[in-house]
């Protein structure tokens, strides 16, 4: 049975980071690219995000779930539990804090496009702070990616 749970746990490291770097590096950036319409993009871009931080809070649960119930309290000694918990507490303030000041700025600047209205620099300064966060955890999803294999 612990075999199983440490597969899911491997199974659910390669989803969350797989996740954060297919959307993050490859599918937003190809949708600004390739479509005309940026608020389209946006749009889209935001949904994919949006089911990536499901994923990442489903699977950093339980990776960290999983890591307490094998190791017990010294789990929290060590470097995966730290790097799962960061990555979560990232994802989590990106979908529950970032994201819903974002989408205010866009619903208040409508009918217009938000890079169209007064509220395009607040939206640059949260954009870029989503950015940053997200980078972040992509950089924490390699070091996970690295000591998972061990």
């Amino acid at each position: 049975m612990r075999q199983l749970a440490d597969n899911f746990a491997l199974i659910l490291t390669t989803l969350w980071v797989g996740a954060l770097w297919a959307i993050g590096c490859v599918a937003a950036p190809t949708l600004f690219y390739q479509l005309a319409d940026r608020q389209l993009a946006g749009s889209l871009a935001g949904e994919m995000f949006t089911l990536v931080a499901y994923i990442g809070m489903f699977c950093g649960f339980y990776l960290l779930i999983n890591r307490l119930i094998k190791f017990g309290v010294p789990a929290m000694k060590q470097g995966v539990f730290w790097l799962v918990l960061f990555m979560l507490l990232l994802t989590l303030a990106g979908h529950f804090g970032i994201a819903p000041i974002i989408a205010k700025l866009k619903a208040d600047a409508m009918p217009s496009d938000v890079m169209h209205s007064v509220f395009a620099d607040r939206f640059e300064t949260w954009h870029g702070v989503a950015s940053i966060a997200y980078a972040l955890q992509g950089l924490l999803g390699l070091m996970l990616v690295l000591k998972s294999t061990r």
